[in-house]
C-alpha cells in the first residue's frame, strides 16, 4: 500500500475495516466531489450521497444537479473523489457549496490545498486537509426523472425549478485515510 501527504492507502477490498458511519460522514459532516486535474478542477459540497454495494463491488453515489459547475467536469473525468473532512472544516465546506468554481478559486478563498491522486495513469484532485478520500471510478450515471417518483412529495420540495439531480455511481478503487 501506498501513502501520500500524511495518508495511508486503504485497498479497496478492506474498506469494511474503516471507521465509516455514512450518516454521519454524509448527512452531518458533509463532503466535497471533486472531478478534474491539475489542468483544471471543480470541487462542490454535498450532503445527499450513498455508500454501499452495487454490482458485487464497493461503491459511492453521489447527485449534483445540471447547473453545477463541477457537473462539467465530473461529466468528462473517469474517476472522481470523495473528500471527508473534520468539523473543524465546516465553513471551508460552506463556500464551497454556496459559490461556484466559475467565478472564484475556492482553494484560494478556503484555504483547502489540492492534492493530485493517481488512479492508472490518471490524475485525480482531492484535498490535503480531508481526513478521508474515496477515489471512485465512474460506473454509472443517470439522470432522476419525475415520473419515477412514487412519494410525489419529494419530487414537488426538492425540484419546484425542475433541476432533476444526475446520480453517478462510483466504484471505489482506493480509499485514503490520514496517518
Amino acid at each position: 500500500m501506498s501513502s501520500f501527504n500524511g495518508f495511508k492507502e486503504v485497498a479497496a477490498d478492506k474498506l469494511d475495516t474503516l471507521d465509516f458511519n455514512p450518516y454521519k460522514k454524509i448527512g452531518k459532516e458533509w463532503f466535497l466531489v471533486t472531478a478534474g486535474d491539475e489542468s483544471g478542477w471543480n470541487t462542490m459540497t454535498a450532503s445527499w450521497g450513498f455508500a454501499g454495494v452495487m454490482w458485487g463491488k464497493n461503491t459511492f453515489t453521489t447527485v449534483i444537479r445540471p447547473q453545477r459547475y463541477t457537473k462539467e467536469f465530473i461529466d468528462k473525468a473517469e474517476y472522481f473523489t470523495i473528500s471527508f473532512f473534520k468539523e473543524d472544516y465546516k465553513k471551508a465546506l460552506s463556500f464551497c457549496g454556496s459559490h461556484s468554481g466559475r467565478d472564484c478559486d475556492k482553494a484560494k478563498e478556503t484555504g483547502l490545498t489540492p492534492v493530485f491522486v493517481s488512479e492508472n495513469g490518471v490524475e485525480v484532485t482531492a484535498f490535503a486537509e480531508a481526513d478521508m478520500v474515496l477515489v471512485c471510478k465512474k460506473a454509472y450515471v443517470q439522470e432522476m426523472k419525475p415520473e419515477c417518483f412514487v412519494d410525489t412529495e419529494n419530487d414537488e420540495k426538492w425540484y419546484s425549478d425542475k433541476d432533476y439531480h444526475y446520480q453517478y455511481i462510483g466504484e471505489i478503487v482506493k480509499a485514503f485515510v490520514k496517518e
